[in-house]
């Protein structure tokens, strides 16, 4: 039995040596290869995975602003509300960051080794030490590059959705627990929208709009929303069929009030392309006669309501 083993462990330190020749083989022939720009990307990319950073961050509670809030802090004529909105976001945008890092990590070890949904993952390290790391916003040059870095990661994560569709999609055989995946996308996607309105908020304070608070419009008119986004839409249904159904608008239609109205904007824009679609599909033998889409508006003090109806002309006979 000594002997066998003694034989074991002898095949054991050989096969040892000659895994760490080649290792050492593979990479002195991967140092004739490397760059200056290929060892920094390294070095920075090895340096996200500082976990010490991220989870002392995450346990920090976001401090959430609320829409009257952003109306209400307003712009003042030396321009401080730009120094103190920076710096609110120099100190809030890498906490909430944090908080979505640990969402991914809390992910099946499956699901989170795809690589799609492992690159959004690394974006969101990326941009947390970018945020992170940034020197404080102390006067207007220093706000000057902070919105720089802002617009920049703006763009960067601009189709994060599109790859987090397409990652859980490539994984969905993996996914056993549908409702943890559920939250997961709930939370980040909220949490995306709310962390890009914040951003946004911030760089609009930078134009001189009529009518705008940064991104909030303090004139909101919903029937002139809904007209607008109508008309783009109708140039996409004449475009794709030739035809397109008219709108009738009804209801409060002379409401104004404060508004964001970004997200409405997409919401809106969608559910009018499946209504146009719906109404020249389903009248495809009498393009001549295609029903109205009529939209309702219904305003109070506390909130609005727009409420799109598709009619349907049937033949009598």
């Amino acid at each position: 039995m000594a002997t066998v083993s003694c034989f074991k462990r002898k095949k054991y330190i050989e096969k040892s040596f000659l895994c760490s020749r080649l290792i050492c083989q593979f990479l002195n022939f991967k140092q004739y290869h490397r760059t200056n720009d290929y060892t920094e990307r390294t070095s920075s990319i090895s340096s996200f995975y500082n976990q010490s950073a991220i989870e002392q961050v995450a346990r920090q509670p976001s401090v959430r602003l609320t829409p009257t809030t952003l109306l209400y802090a307003g712009k003042s004529p030396d321009k401080s509300h730009l120094l103190r909105s920076a710096q609110y976001l120099h100190k809030e945008l890498p906490v909430r960051i944090a908080h979505r890092i640990r969402g991914f990590r809390g992910l099946p070890f499956i699901v989170g080794c795809n690589p799609t949904i492992l690159k959004v993952h690394e974006m969101y390290i990326r941009a947390f030490y970018i945020l992170y790391e940034h020197p404080p916003v102390v006067d207007f040059a220093s706000e000057q590059v902070y919105s720089h870095t802002l617009r920049t990661l703006l763009d960067d994560h601009s189709n994060v959705v599109t790859m987090l569709a397409e990652g859980f999609s490539e994984c969905r055989r993996h996914i056993q627990d549908e409702e943890m995946i559920r939250l997961f996308l709930d939370r980040m996607l909220k949490s995306r929208l709310g962390i890009r309105l914040l951003v946004e908020h911030h760089l609009a304070l930078h134009d001189e709009k009529a009518n705008h608070v940064g991104i909030v419009d303090v004139n909101f008119s919903p029937r002139v929303f809904v007209e607008q986004c109508a008309q783009n839409v109708r140039n996409l249904c004449l475009s794709k069929y030739g035809c397109s159904p008219a709108i009738r608008l009804n209801g409060h239609l002379h409401a104004r009030f404060p508004y964001i109205p970004q997200p409405l904007e997409y919401i809106l824009g969608e559910i009018l392309k499946n209504a146009y679609r719906a109404s020249v599909e389903s009248h495809v033998t009498n393009r001549d006669n295609i029903p109205d889409i009529i939209v309702t508006i219904a305003n109070n003090d506390l909130d609005f309501i727009i409420s799109i109806l598709l009619l349907e002309i049937k033949s009598v006979g």
